[in-house]
């Protein structure tokens, strides 16, 4: 069977450093860091006290008081992002067959604030006193519903939930249900929300986070000799997938083409990635070889990049190892170094990064690189936006248990 065309006609995103795609867009060319002191809660006890959160959101401005108060915060996200990612592909749905678009819209962990808010009422007022909504504001799908029901999107609709791979797994689920002909347009993404008391000390526990709380805006530092563990992040990130010949019958403004994912898992430990990036260097073979592409035709690569010594290190590995020669001819560059790790976002954070970089030829930077590391030896974009012809470019998600993804994506000719 030939697999169909598929193009990225719509992006929307709410982010640590914008409100909307192109606010994140141009405030990652511009450096623009995301991190700051965490206000949503006391961190007075917390080992780690600066998070990536989305300023200056007020629900209110989105949604009515009584809808709102029925949304997890994660939830919220995702209906920002899909509202400005549908909006902008100018997708007229009353002219669509709704029974083939999809929705396809994941968290790493789901509804956070809401299991917390509840867990204390449990805990000090009894279960009586527990929210009938309690169930369907928690739940990790309960996004991608919310999205299906308001626009009435009757496709495939489901959420997958792969920790910090999880949008990236939701992309490419998307393209191949576009591609083998269950649907002609899917919206794709992922949202978080777990700047929260359970989400920080969980990952202080596990000793991910860095606590450099002292210096906010420097303290996201991939591939750097001292970085010292992530950011954590929110925020929602949703694109528009869509079969090139539709796109093309209705006047579509393109993105870009996307034609090649590669899934694969280290099967190695719960936390940590497989010595040398064994599993990453499979799903970037993967990815480009289902693209129909040489690994000399890649351009830049968006990588996971988040912080800590040892994805770092083996991504940096794994890349140097699958490229070979070419590994020097390649711009890398990790936008955690601004907008924090958004968990379940950042797949789809980074994909529309690596998008844009194909539509505008140029290449977001990996700031706060500052101390080079000998075990991490690739051009980075150190610091600074680069303009470069882009016309491949490929954004790797790596997640807690050994979950990769790698989606390829090129510029779009007829």
């Amino acid at each position: 069977m030939t697999k169909r065309r598929v193009v990225v006609t719509g992006i929307g995103a709410i982010s640590p450093v914008g409100l909307t795609a192109p606010d994140t867009w141009r405030n990652m060319l511009n450096g623009k860091s995301g991190v700051g002191q965490i206000t949503l809660f006391d961190v007075s006890e917390f080992k780690t006290k600066i998070a990536a959160e989305v300023s200056d959101f007020d629900p209110l401005n989105y949604f009515d008081s009584k809808e709102a108060r029925k949304l997890d915060r994660y939830t919220q996200f995702a209906m920002v992002a899909s509202d400005e990612a549908l909006a902008d592909s100018g997708l007229v749905l009353d002219k669509e067959d709704r029974e083939r678009i999809g929705v396809l819209i994941g968290s790493g962990i789901g509804g956070m604030f809401s299991f917390e808010a509840e867990h204390t009422k449990l805990m000090e007022k009894g279960p009586k006193r527990v929210s009938p909504f309690f169930i369907p504001q928690m739940i990790a799908d309960i996004a991608a519903g919310h999205v299906s029901m308001k626009y009435q999107l009757k496709g495939p609709n489901y959420a997958t939930v792969s920790a910090c791979a999880t949008s990236g797994h939701s992309i490419g689920l998307g393209l191949r249900t576009i591609q083998f002909g269950d649907a002609d347009i899917m919206v794709c993404g992922g949202a978080e929300a777990s700047v929260s008391p359970m989400g920080v000390a969980g990952f202080n526990a596990a000793k991910a986070l860095t606590t450099r709380n002292d210096d906010p805006e420097h303290a996201s530092r991939p591939f750097d000799k001292e970085r010292d563990g992530f950011i954590i992040a929110e925020g929602g990130a949703v694109v528009i997938l869509e079969e090139l010949e539709h796109a093309l019958a209705r006047g579509a403004k393109i993105y870009s083409e996307i034609s090649g994912l590669g899934f694969t898992a280290d099967a190695y430990h719960i936390t940590q990635p497989a010595p040398g990036g064994e599993g990453a260097i499979r799903a970037m073979r993967l990815a480009v070889k289902d693209a129909g592409m040489q690994l000399t035709d890649v351009d830049y690569i968006n990588a996971h990049g988040t912080s800590t010594y040892f994805n770092d290190k083996n991504e940096s590995e794994a890349i140097r190892s699958l490229f070979g020669a070419h590994a020097d001819k390649l711009n890398v560059s990790s936008t955690k170094s601004m907008t924090g790790h958004m968990l379940g976002a950042a797949g789809a954070i980074e994909m529309i990064a690596a998008t844009m970089s194909v539509k505008e030829d140029i290449i977001p930077p990996t700031m706060n690189y500052e101390v080079p590391d000998p075990e991490c030896t690739l051009n980075y974009t150190p610091n600074k936006a680069v303009k470069k012809t882009v016309n491949v470019a490929i954004s790797n998600s790596f997640g807690f248990g050994g979950h990769n993804t790698c989606l390829c994506v090129h510029k779009f000719n007829k």
